[in-house]
């Protein structure tokens, strides 16, 4: 706005909102989609492809706080914004923001565990999908919520190769009644 000093919110701060909206929500999540407070700036914080959350250049080593985080991380476009009921800023994720650790699969349903203690089921509101890199290297990836997608870790995709089977010349999987295509069958027998 014009006139409004625009002042970047310090990690303290924010921390002390942050903890305010977790506790007042304790149910489950955060109802972060709700939520539409103010623009505040960025902060000094980056996801790292493989999960690790850095403030100012170090690594967050207390998984409360990341857990904490996590709960209030919001996605608008292809931004990433932690958000509590009075202001929000703006952080960088270099892939996903959660990384898929573990998985089970149990009654034709696929769960999978992220890094940061989340369970999704695989299904219609958390699909799975693989994109390729141009050395064919697959990044796949299921939607933990709105929009938040958690990296398959290499050994959870190997472990689901091995459950997966082809139907109408795709290999995929079935979780929850439904489909995922991972990549074209032809290119198995490659």
């Amino acid at each position: 706005m014009a006139g409004q000093e625009h002042v970047t919110p310090s990690a303290a701060s924010f921390l002390k909102s942050a903890q305010i909206a977790a506790k007042q929500d304790k149910r489950g999540m955060p109802p972060v989609h709700l939520w539409d407070p103010p623009y505040c700036g960025e902060i000094d914080i980056t996801i790292k492809r493989d999960g690790t959350w850095i403030h100012e250049g170090t690594p967050i080593g207390r998984l409360g706080l990341v857990r904490l985080f996590a709960s209030i991380l919001k996605k608008e476009g292809e931004q990433h914004f932690l958000v509590t009921p009075v202001e929000k800023v703006g952080i960088v994720v270099e892939d996903a923001p959660f990384v898929a650790v573990d998985f089970e699969s149990e009654d034709g349903k696929i769960t999978f565990e992220t890094n940061v203690g989340d369970l999704v089921t695989a299904g219609s509101d958390n699909p799975i999908r693989v994109t390729f890199a141009e050395d064919g290297e697959p990044s796949p990836y299921v939607e933990v919520r709105r929009g938040l997608e958690a990296l398959i870790d290499r050994k959870s995709f190997y472990r689901l190769v091995e459950i997966g089977a082809e139907r109408d010349g795709q290999f995929g999987l079935m979780s929850n009644g439904i489909f995922f295509p991972l990549i074209e069958a032809a290119a198995l027998r490659e």
